[in-house]
């Protein structure tokens, strides 16, 4: 069985969604909301379509008042949804708000996407386990919904069991992972940076190849320019020698009979 492209039609963009357009509202209204009123802010943006990126509601300074008191737990789910997976909810289950259906599947789409990031093709496996799915049907129909949501860009392979992802969501960053960041996009430059010497002495050598090409199909061209003129002039001399000695040929021959009687007449005796 051909794997099943799930790759949307339309010009969707993964980049569009990882922006903080769609957390902009809550965002505003967080700017004038304390205690209760931000913890029930937080519920909502939980389970609004299209969010899926939270650091920048995090780092307000009246959201990160309820880190302790009685709405830390608020602040714990919020975290989660920035950070963590599906799995890290199910082993802390009492550190969590208790999760409606919307917004349990918003955080197993976030948990394909940060599997994404650690392997491109996903065995079915691993997603039962890390979202606590019980069939295949089920998983694939999560992992359909992932795809037009924008979480992931890929295509599911049932003969192998896997999905293989092209592009995923980028998820929100801890402050602690800037340095390993840092070292993969490092990693990555220097990767560019060899891509780009490769091609650089690839483009020498075919410049040189292509000069020493024209520089032979020059010479060869004035082989033939040589050996044309040869042959006209070859030719025309030729063509000289042949007209000079048919002129030769066809010269008529003198009358050397008026001499001869002229010769009979001085030495005729006369009587």
């Amino acid at each position: 069985m051909n794997p099943i492209s799930m790759d949307r039609d339309e010009p969707s963009s993964l980049t569009s969604v990882s922006t903080n357009h769609p957390l902009e509202q809550f965002i505003l209204l967080a700017k004038g909301a304390k205690g209760s009123a931000c913890a029930e802010l937080i519920k909502q943006v939980l389970e609004a379509p299209g969010v899926h990126v939270f650091g920048e509601l995090l780092e307000m300074p009246n959201i990160q008042e309820l880190e302790t008191g009685q709405y830390a737990t608020h602040f714990k789910t919020l975290n989660l949804f920035a950070y963590g997976t599906y799995k890290d909810y199910l082993e802390n289950k009492s550190d969590y708000l208790e999760l409606t259906q919307v917004q349990c599947k918003k955080l197993q789409h976030l948990t394909i996407a940060t599997l994404a990031t650690q392997e491109k093709c996903i065995p079915y496996s691993v997603l039962l386990k890390e979202l606590d799915i019980k069939n295949v049907r089920d998983l694939e129909d999560l992992i359909i919904e992932a795809i037009y949501a924008d979480i992931i860009h890929g295509k599911l392979d049932q003969e192998c069991k896997r999905v293989e992802v092209d592009v995923a969501l980028g998820r929100d960053a801890r402050l602690e992972d800037a340095a390993a960041i840092a070292d993969v996009l490092a990693d990555w430059c220097n990767a560019c940076e060899a891509v780009l010497s490769s091609v650089d002495r690839h483009i020498q050598r075919a410049n040189h190849r292509k000069q020493c090409a024209i520089r032979h199909q020059q010479a060869i061209d004035q082989e033939i320019l040589y050996i044309k003129k040869s042959q006209k002039t070859q030719g025309e001399n030729e063509e000289s020698a042949s007209a000079g000695g048919s002129e030769s040929r066809s010269a008529p021959k003198k009358n050397s009979s008026k001499g001869k009687g002229a010769r009979g007449i001085f030495w005729q005796k006369t009587t």
